[in-house]
C-alpha cells in the first residue's frame, strides 16, 4: 500500500475496536513496557502544552484509558474536559482511574456541536482511525476558530542508524513482547505495523492543513520515535 493510499484509506476500524476491547484491561502496562516509560513523558509535554492556551473547554478524541485526559484534568482544573473513544472496554479503564467526562463516540461523527471546543488532543489515536481526512475535518468542525489542536503519535527516527534499530524493534520484538503481557500478539501485529504506513514530519502537517488547520508544526519527541503536532484553526 502506498502512502497516499494509507492515509485516504486509514485503518480497519472493527479490527481496531475489537482489538482495543480486548486488550483493554492490560493496555496502560503494555504501552509503559514497550515504550520503557517513556510515553508518560510524552503525555506530560503534551498536557503542558494544552495548559499553556488555558483552554476552557478541551476534548481528548480517542481517550483510551484516560492517561492524557488524566494529565489534562491535573494540569487544567479551570477546565471541562471532555473524554470519548469508541470502545466501552477503554472507557471503564479510564473510569477506573478517575477520568471525568466520559463518552462513547466515534471520531468520525462527534456528538458535539460546531466551534465547541478550545483544545482537541489525540494521543495514539488518529493512527487507528477509519479515515485520517475525515477526522481531521471533524476535529476542525468542532474546534473554535483560534483553537488547537494536538496530535501525538508514533513516528519513526530519521538517523539512519536508530531507524534501521527502530524497525527491528517495531517488527520483531515488540509484538512478542505484547502478545506475552495481553494475550493478544495478533493485534499488536496489525497496530505495530500501522505505525510503519501513518503520515508523519511535513505529510502530516499537510494532512492536517488541508482538514481545516494552519500552521502546523511537528515537534519529535525521544529522537523521532514520537511526534507531538500542534495546528491552529
Amino acid at each position: 500500500m502506498s502512502e497516499k493510499e494509507a492515509v485516504r484509506q486509514g485503518q480497519d476500524a472493527l479490527f481496531v475496536r475489537r482489538a482495543f476491547g480486548a486488550i483493554a484491561p492490560r493496555y496502560v502496562l503494555t504501552n509503559h513496557v514497550l515504550s520503557l516509560g517513556v510515553d508518560v513523558l510524552w503525555r506530560w509535554i503534551t498536557a503542558r502544552e494544552v495548559a499553556r492556551r488555558i483552554p476552557n473547554r478541551v476534548l481528548d478524541l480517542a481517550t483510551g484509558s484516560g492517561d492524557l485526559a488524566e494529565e489534562i484534568q491535573r494540569r487544567c482544573p479551570q477546565a471541562t474536559v471532555l473524554s470519548m473513544d469508541f470502545s466501552m472496554p477503554m472507557l471503564q479503564q479510564a473510569q477506573r482511574r478517575g477520568v471525568n467526562n466520559l463518552f462513547v463516540a466515534d471520531a468520525l461523527q462527534l456528538p458535539l456541536a460546531d466551534a465547541c471546543m478550545d483544545v482537541v488532543t489525540v494521543a495514539f489515536g488518529l493512527r487507528n482511525m477509519a479515515s485520517w481526512p475525515d477526522a481531521v475535518l471533524e476535529m476542525a468542525r468542532v474546534t473554535r476558530r483560534g483553537g488547537i489542536l494536538m496530535v501525538l503519535d508514533f513516528s519513526l527516527p530519521r538517523n539512519g542508524l536508530l531507524r534501521w534499530l527502530y524497525l527491528i524493534y517495531l517488527r520483531k520484538i515488540m509484538p512478542r513482547v505484547a502478545g506475552l503481557l495481553t494475550g493478544q500478539r495478533p493485534a499488536y501485529e496489525y497496530l505495530c505495523g500501522s505505525i510503519e504506513r501513518f503520515p508523519s514530519g511535513s505529510e502530516m502537517c499537510r494532512l492536517l492543513e488541508s482538514g481545516g488547520f494552519a500552521r502546523a508544526q511537528a515537534r519529535t519527541l525521544s529522537f523521532g520515535v514520537a511526534t507531538l503536532y500542534i495546528a491552529e484553526k
